[in-house]
């Protein structure tokens, strides 16, 4: 009896345990599914499904005349859910798809098939087909056979990704810039937050290895791209410009150098070209040295000091300067003229002409060494102490020195006068220039016309007046003579032409070798090189009613060859002024020395023709893989027949040849 009840005890115990552990069990089943259920639900789709960003399209970056000149291209990771296609489907279009991937991609048919039966049999939900594939060739797999019946019963896997590409190559690439990890530089930078556009997002699951694919064929959210913008270059005047700078960098083997050509009465930026060195002598868009590099302008900087002198009217441009012997010393500081034995006794306006430093040097000397505040107010007054504001990042800032600075010295008044101890950058001095074409009036230099969303004009820019008149007419007629007679008789006169005209003035500058500490700590530097030189020329065409202005800067000309502007940077002026000439309609006058009206007038009737007719700019595509290149050139609205497989080897239509839209490029791949 007492032994049944011990039994019975022991029993009750554990009828009581096992109560108790049910309903801790059916608590923490309630607990997990109905009070913390969101939770760990909301933790396990963490794990195992994300939101995938799909980066929308960046906004296209156009030339005036429509051509483009940044775009977004997509870019294709194809893959393949073997598991998720019926094996009966499978078995009967293996091959058909194989054969498909072999012509398009270049490998053998059977390495497709040997490859998607091993990814059958290891049951791969993610198999890697092709990477960086275009948007022509993505659409073509999609109806591939197994592909065409989609993501869930065809395992066609497909990742989209935007690259940034150039259609005319490395021609202004500076200019137009980028927004990415380097930065933001140019008009691309500029302009980022307009041009990004609005991500979209996709659904994608986790599978085996830490991987992940797509959970349905479309975008959860579709992505919008981005707007456009319409900038003032002209492809046509821009290629002119390019070559003609790298032609002479490249003969002379300058260290950089930059060329601008700006509408006059607009102030629409044309063409911009910058180009620095490589350590292998090769040239690319360094910098942006146009825009950003502030430096001593030399002789240019005359124009500015002899329309001083005029607005005053404490001198006239036949009034006469002695020169002396081409050599005069201040506070012990030489000025020399470039002519051996000098100039002696020649009017103000021809002092100009042959770029006289003593002549100009002693011209301000007389009239200004007791007020030299009222030389640096009227200088400033030009605006050549203002930024130009460009919509691009790092304009240098202009320096016009202060008689009240502390670094002001007894020579600063004079050493301005011919250039040095100013500071400006390239499009700075260009504006200037330009207001003296435009009878006076300053206009703000501009790359961009137009923000399009969607086709449509969202914005518009046009010419900004900065000031109406920085001079006197009398001035400006004066000094736009004089730089005329600059190009006919004085140190432009290498590059003159009777058949079209040009004014300008030609700058030689010694480089000013900063003072820094070398890797021994001891300094080097702090004077002016007798070894290095910046070489400029500045002016308009044509002359008497002028269309374009332009200004080339070559820094560090070799030596040896040539240094001074009127050897290194006027001749490039002069090429870019000619072909401008012959390609576009300024005012009828003849282009090329030589040939006669009628035989100019029948080229340019031809050339003009074909002006109407062609649109576009042929890229350079030999090298890049026929993927790229296909899809780059139907982007253009062109048509693409190719032979092979591999990247290109040859085009049918050269690089920077006009095609007009539609055409036919043939290519061939290797």
């Amino acid at each position: 009896m007492v032994i049944k009840k011990g039994i019975l005890n022991k029993l009750y115990v554990i009828v009581v345990l096992m109560t108790l552990f049910f309903v801790v069990i059916i608590f923490r089943l309630f607990k997990l599914q109905y009070v913390e259920g969101d939770r760990y639900r909301k933790l396990s789709e963490e794990k195992t499904v994300k939101n995938d960003t799909i980066f929308a399209n960046r906004g296209n970056v156009y030339a005036a005349d429509g051509n483009l000149l940044a775009t977004s291209m997509s870019k294709f990771t194809i893959r393949m859910d073997v598991v998720a296609v019926d094996s009966e489907v499978f078995e009967k279009n293996i091959r058909g798809l194989s054969e498909a991937l072999s012509d398009l991609l270049g490998k053998p048919a059977s390495y497709y098939q040997k490859k998607l039966r091993n990814a059958k049999k290891r049951r791969n939900r993610y198999l890697l087909i092709a990477r960086n594939v275009g948007y022509n060739d993505y659409v073509k797999m999609k109806s591939f056979p197994i592909f065409n019946r989609g993501v869930y019963r065809g395992g066609f896997i497909a990742e989209q990704k935007t690259v940034r590409v150039h259609p005319i190559g490395k021609i202004a690439e500076r200019t137009i810039g980028y927004d990415d990890y380097r930065g933001g530089a140019g008009i691309e930078g500029a302009f980022a937050d307009y041009m990004q556009g609005e991500n979209g997002w996709r659904l994608k699951q986790k599978i085996a290895k830490g991987q992940w694919k797509p959970i349905n064929d479309v975008n959860e959210k579709e992505p919008v791209d981005g707007s456009d913008v319409i900038t003032t270059i002209d492809v046509n005047i821009q290629d002119i410009t390019h070559h003609a700078l790298l032609r002479e960098m490249e003969y002379f083997e300058a260290d950089h150098g930059c060329a601008v050509v700006m509408e006059v009465e607009t102030g629409e930026i044309k063409a911009i070209s910058n180009l620095g060195r490589t350590s292998k002598g090769k040239y690319y868009e360094k910098r942006n040295y146009a825009v950003w590099e502030s430096h001593e302008p030399g002789s240019t900087f005359k124009l500015a000091s002899l329309m001083v002198a005029l607005e005053d009217k404490v001198v006239d441009t036949s009034t006469v300067v002695d020169c002396e012997k081409g050599r005069i010393y201040i506070n012990n500081r030489k000025v020399e003229d470039s002519k051996r034995g000098g100039y002696g006794k020649i009017s103000l306006g021809r002092v100009f002409e042959v770029s006289s430093n003593v002549g100009i040097v002693k011209t301000i000397q007389k009239h200004y060494d007791k007020n030299p505040k009222k030389f640096t107010d009227k200088i400033k007054s030009f605006g050549l102490d203002q930024l130009t504001g460009v919509k691009i990042k790092g304009e240098g800032k202009p320096y016009i020195p202060e008689p009240t600075e502390k670094s002001w010295s007894p020579i600063s008044l004079e050493w301005m006068a011919w250039g040095y101890g100013v500071s400006l950058t390239p499009l700075q001095t260009l504006a200037f220039y330009n207001a003296v074409a435009n009878n006076g009036k300053l206009v703000k230099p501009y790359f961009v016309k137009e923000l399009r969303v969607g086709g449509k004009v969202e914005e518009s820019f046009g010419t900004e007046v900065i000031k109406e008149k920085i001079a006197s007419q009398e001035t400006i007629d004066k000094v736009r003579k004089v730089m005329e007679n600059t190009i006919k008789y004085g140190t432009g006169k290498k590059i003159y032409s009777p058949n079209f005209s040009m004014a300008g003035k030609t700058g030689t500058a010694k480089k000013y070798i900063p003072r820094t500490k070398n890797a021994k700590g001891e300094y080097e530097g702090g004077y002016y090189s007798n070894q290095k030189y910046v070489a400029s020329f500045a002016g308009f065409f044509p002359a008497d009613e002028p269309k374009y202005s332009c200004i080339v800067v070559v820094h560090s000309p070799k030596k040896e060859k040539g240094y001074y502007g009127a050897t290194v940077a006027a001749p490039i002026f002069k090429e870019i002024a000619q072909k401008i000439y012959t390609s576009t309609a300024i005012n009828n006058q003849l282009v090329s020395d030589g040939i006669s009206e009628e035989t100019l007038d029948k080229e340019y009737q031809e050339y003009y023709q074909k002006l109407r007719k062609y649109k576009t700019i042929m890229p350079k595509v030999i090298g890049m893989s026929g993927m790229d290149a296909i899809a780059l050139l139907e982007n253009m609205g062109l048509k693409v027949k190719f032979s092979g497989v591999g990247k290109v080897t040859e085009q049918s239509v050269e690089r920077g040849e006009k095609v007009s839209q539609g055409a036919t490029i043939y290519l061939k791949l290797s």
